[in-house]
């Protein structure tokens, strides 16, 4: 049976919140920003004037300010986005119990079993929860209507601000093929340099590929956006309640002043470590897979990812692995904005593909008693009771060479 999936996507998000209280900025050139004295002073939402000028969301407060001088700054409130995102969701709960959020100010739809109950148009439902969303909150929305999520969310991309736009499943093609490749979910610039090599700008490029060139040169997901740009996803809408599997386990820092030697770098990158070792041990979780990723002050990124040779979720095992990935991309003294550590490949269990010593104690038993010691203290105490020490053996500033 084809299903029916909205995709409700709210516009400018954050900058229709803040403008619900300053109707007198709703006509002129409005961006929510981080703050600028803290270095994370980019723009997070832009309202409609501010677009006409090309502000885009994640440039730099002064990037925006050269194509806009006359740009209102506001700053952010997250906790009534959050208010506003589960009013929303509400709403949206009132029509199917299958509601997907994808992240704050989006959500997928399954009104497959219950349109019946509302006219049996989808079109026509779409539009109704549009009319109550801008009469009940006083926001905006751009909906899809097909037959999957994928499409659904090409759709809410498709014509924006307030407006439905539907991608049925018998001339889909005509709709989809011509759009950019980067409009299709999850076809970041990373893919779509590798497959420009090969000729394809569009969806229908890819579409018309040999499935094995995307597999390729992308791997799991160059044969995931193959299918996608055939019109292939079957991954069903969520309920709220239930969770999806935990992927991957994260976290990144931007630093108050760049970082330029390797003992900065390692003290960077042994916070990050301890941070997301201690949040797998909360899901008793490990990973298979490391990623670490460095940033520069001009936002330029590179990224490296290993497998390990056992499945672990601490601190030390961690670090070493994100270390060597570090030293792949980055040599001193370029300065460093950014660091990220990302655990991949997560199970449930441990999993070790190395020959063991059966005559000397494991240290990843001693480290686990360790770290499992942490936490312990941590909770009782606050995050801040006990850390690591230089888990290089030294307090000294390197000399930024080696």
């Amino acid at each position: 049976m084809d299903r029916t999936i909205l995709h409700c996507d709210l516009n400018s998000f954050y900058a229709s919140v803040e403008l619900l209280s300053r109707p007198d900025l709703r006509e002129r050139p409005v961006a929510v920003c981080g703050d600028p004295a803290s270095r994370k002073g980019i723009i997070l939402a832009k309202n409609e004037p501010a677009k006409r000028f090309g502000v885009k969301t994640a440039e730099t407060i002064w990037q925006a300010r050269e194509k806009c001088p006359d740009l209102v700054l506001l700053p952010p409130h997250h906790e009534l986005y959050r208010k506003f995102s589960r009013l929303v969701n509400h709403i949206y709960g009132q029509y199917t119990d299958l509601v997907e959020p994808f992240g704050i100010d989006e959500s997928w739809l399954d009104i497959t079993g219950s349109m019946h109950l509302f006219g049996g148009d989808a079109a026509a439902i779409a539009g109704a929860i549009r009319a109550r969303v801008r009469r009940e909150l006083g926001l905006t929305l751009s909906v899809g209507v097909s037959f999957n999520k994928v499409f659904a969310k090409l759709g809410s991309d498709y014509r924006k601000p307030d407006a439905t736009t539907v991608i049925p499943p018998d001339h889909w093609r005509e709709i989809v093929w011509p759009l950019p490749l980067g409009n299709l979910l999850y076809a970041g610039p990373a893919a779509q340099r590798a497959l420009s090599r090969y000729g394809v700008g569009t969806i229908g490029d890819l579409a018309a590929l040999d499935p094995a060139l995307p597999e390729r040169l992308l791997g799991k997901l160059g044969s995931q956006l193959w299918h996608y740009a055939n019109g292939v996803d079957p991954s069903p809408v969520r309920p709220q309640h239930e969770k999806e599997a935990v992927k991957s386990v994260g976290n990144s820092f931007t630093f108050p002043e760049n970082l330029t030697t390797w003992a900065q770098v390692r003290r960077g990158a042994a916070l990050l470590c301890d941070s997301v070792a201690s949040r797998l041990r909360s899901q008793d979780l490990y990973c298979g897979a490391v990623q670490a990723a460095v940033r520069d002050p001009a936002f330029h990124s590179r990224s490296r990812q290993k497998h390990l040779p056992r499945s672990t979720h601490l601190m030390r095992e961690l670090l070493e692995a994100a270390m060597e990935l570090i030293g792949g991309i980055w040599q001193p003294p370029s300065p460093v904005r950014l660091i990220s550590v990302t655990a991949l490949e997560l199970t449930g269990r441990l999993e070790t593909y190395e020959q063991a010593d059966l005559f000397a104690p494991p240290p990843a038993e001693r480290r686990e008693h360790l770290e499992q010691t942490v936490d312990t203290i941590r909770r009782k105490f606050g995050s801040a009771a006990i850390s690591f020490g230089d888990p290089n053996g030294g307090g000294q500033e390197d000399s930024g060479e080696g």
